[in-house]
């Protein structure tokens, strides 16, 4: 069964414990840049005290040394998954799945707030087909060891047609039917995303700007049970 994972987007630590404390059935938690830079290991270290697994989202893209230093921190750290970018090429992901050990690493293909025009853009590319990109970006990453990818919900069917079976495929963009998808361009609601083949859901803003979320949080654990 997939699972989900909240995105804690949330500006200060008292914010992120709030909504954890409001969220009794929740196993997984995503951090990302905000909160990380702010309170740094310390709150991954509380999520992990109550039993909560950690997606560390930094989305790392750098050189390879710098990149396997990142990993073995958060090897330290006891975070289960881990963002990189995709892009950064093979030598780094070949060097940062050698880190990992225990850490899950997913490695992220063509952000969900990107639509063919704007990456076409991004890339010097003005015909860039963005299922095409996202698949060659997994095959790159999957050659090098890496065994989870960030995508949006659009190019999940696709990537689980060309992944190993195991392969976890984590997916944001998530709306519930008719959520506002706010930057995100490339969404689906949770059950799509999970018949297409996702396994892990990052879940953000519908639950974090929900009067009770915990009643969304179960709401889409759920739909997709």
């Amino acid at each position: 069964m997939a699972e989900v994972i909240v995105a804690f987007d949330v500006a200060t630590d008292s914010e992120a414990f709030r909504l954890a404390d409001a969220l009794p059935d929740l196993r997984w938690a995503k951090i990302g840049p905000t909160l990380f830079l702010r309170h740094g290991p310390a709150v991954i270290e509380e999520f992990r005290k109550r039993g909560i697994k950690i997606f560390l989202d930094l989305k790392w893209h750098d050189i390879p040394n710098t990149v396997t230093g990142a990993v073995r921190a958060a090897r330290e750290l006891g975070v289960d998954l881990a963002s990189v970018h995709a892009l950064g090429g093979a030598e780094m992901l070949a060097a940062a799945a050698a880190a990992g050990g225990p850490v899950r690493l997913a490695a992220v293909s063509v952000l969900t707030s990107h639509t063919s025009a704007s990456y076409g853009e991004a890339v010097g590319r003005a015909d860039a087909d963005v299922t095409a990109e996202v698949a060659r970006l997994v095959r790159l990453a999957a050659a090098n060891a890496i065994d989870a990818f960030v995508t949006s919900p659009l190019e999940v069917e696709a990537m689980r047609a060309i992944v190993a079976p195991e392969t976890w495929l984590v997916v944001p963009g998530i709306r519930l039917g008719g959520g506002d998808p706010g930057d995100q361009k490339r969404v689906a609601d949770p059950r799509t995303a999970v018949r297409a083949g996702a396994t892990h859901l990052v879940v953000g803003r519908p639950v974090i700007g929900a009067d009770r979320p915990d009643v969304v949080y179960n709401q889409i654990c759920e739909e997709i049970a």
